[in-house]
């Protein structure tokens, strides 16, 4: 009889387990067809049904977007093999030099600390730790700066990241115009809503289009590893709008409006990207140079373009053909957040740009500076005694001695 309940009780937890996951599959379904309903992203009168593969016309599917991802981890294995194998030599010979960095002594308790609670303590903070350690707030002051110095990325790092993007933006961006030269709405904004959403797929938007999401979701995934700079949850928000933009615009057929914004963002890209790889190299004029070449691009393209052609063609040409409906206003948002990424950068490449007219060189406003170590500093670092503030039994003495790093 016990094995009799048993073997009741475990067909009961069995179909339980059966029943909520079939809850689950039946719940993920409902809201799977909500947010693929046909009157959400597509105009009156149309299906999805419609957009199906007939009489040799081939339409975007949501499937096409699953090679992205493969895509995406190939960029990140090229991206290896790239700066190991081209960039790094490439450093070499433009003389791209590391700084020596003085590292910080071990220390568990200052460690600990940095860790844990911050990496710039306050002054009550480092005299409280210079009293544990039983040394000079200037000690501790020095250590927190090496500490940090530690954590920045490397010159190399900075331009081997600079070599990668260049390259990609560069043959991006000459992919993307061979793709777009020969299109009628690369010349004429109103042809690129002529017959939508039943507009067939080209082997070149397809290919353009999963080169370009693979690349960022690639940079998605690397940006823990990548160097990290002020404007770091812009970045975030810029790849998550991208995807997103990219792989909705795929969906709802909106390729030919999609190839334009694409190429109009790899227009400028490539200069600042170069504009970095001259900076850590040491070329200051010919980063000056192209650094004003590229803001000009960047202002044409991002603070023009974009908004008067581009935004204007998404707002005002779809309404003269259907009535607005929730995949118009939705990618129209999307376009505006990236519109508002571009003010602020703008603003980043204007005060730049002001700081090389007013005769300072030009260095990349978002970048982390390294902290000099000062010599005019006591040059001992903190460490911990195992007596406290005596050792073998005599008391410390500061004779002022001071020494050059």
């Amino acid at each position: 009889p016990e094995t009799i309940l048993t073997s009741q009780t475990v067909r009961g937890e069995l179909g339980l387990r059966a029943d909520r996951d079939a809850r689950r599959v039946s719940m993920l379904q409902t809201m799977y067809s909500y947010f693929w309903y046909d009157k959400l992203w597509l105009p009156e009168n149309l299906t999805w049904a419609d957009l199906e593969d007939q009489d040799g016309r081939v339409y975007a599917k949501v499937s096409d977007l699953y090679i992205s991802i493969p895509c995406a981890f190939f960029f990140l294995v090229v991206r290896r093999l790239f700066e190991t194998y081209v960039a790094t030599p490439f450093a070499g010979a433009l003389g791209v030099k590391e700084k020596v960095r003085l590292r910080a002594a071990a220390n568990p308790l200052l460690e600990k600390f940095y860790t844990t609670c911050t990496k710039h303590p306050k002054q009550v903070d480092m005299e409280s730790l210079s009293r544990k350690c039983s040394c000079t707030v200037r000690q501790v002051q020095r250590w927190f700066r090496r500490r940090r110095n530690q954590d920045r990325p490397s010159l190399l790092k900075k331009f081997r990241e600079a070599s990668w993007r260049f390259t990609f933006y560069l043959l991006a961006f000459i992919a993307g115009l061979a793709v777009l030269v020969d299109k009628p709405w690369f010349y004429d904004l109103r042809e690129v809503w002529q017959g939508f959403p039943k507009q067939t797929m080209l082997p070149s938007q397809y290919w353009y289009y999963m080169v370009e999401l693979g690349f960022y979701w690639s940079l998605l995934f690397s940006v823990a590893s990548d160097v990290k700079r002020k404007d770091f949850k812009e970045q975030i928000i810029h790849h998550v709008a991208t995807i997103t933009l990219i792989s909705l615009s795929w969906c709802a057929n909106y390729i030919r409006v999609g190839t334009l914004v694409m190429a109009v963002h790899d227009a400028s890209d490539y200069l600042l990207e170069f504009a970095k790889m001259l900076n850590y190299a040491g070329w200051k004029e010919t980063c000056n140079t192209i650094f004003i070449g590229f803001a000009a691009v960047f202002i044409i393209t991002r603070l023009i373009i974009f908004p008067f052609w581009i935004l204007h063609c998404t707002w005002a040409y779809p309404v003269e053909i259907y009535p607005p409906f929730f995949g118009y206003y939705f990618f129209n948002a999307m376009l505006v957040v990236l519109q508002c990424l571009h003010v602020f950068w703008a603003y980043l490449i204007l005060r730049m740009a002001y700081k090389f007219l007013s005769g300072k060189l030009v260095e990349d406003e978002r970048s982390d500076h390294e902290e000099p170590d000062l010599s005019g500093e006591e040059d001992e670092e903190p460490t911990i005694l195992k007596n406290g503030p005596v050792a073998n039994g005599h008391s410390i003495l500061n004779n002022n001695h001071q020494k050059a790093d």
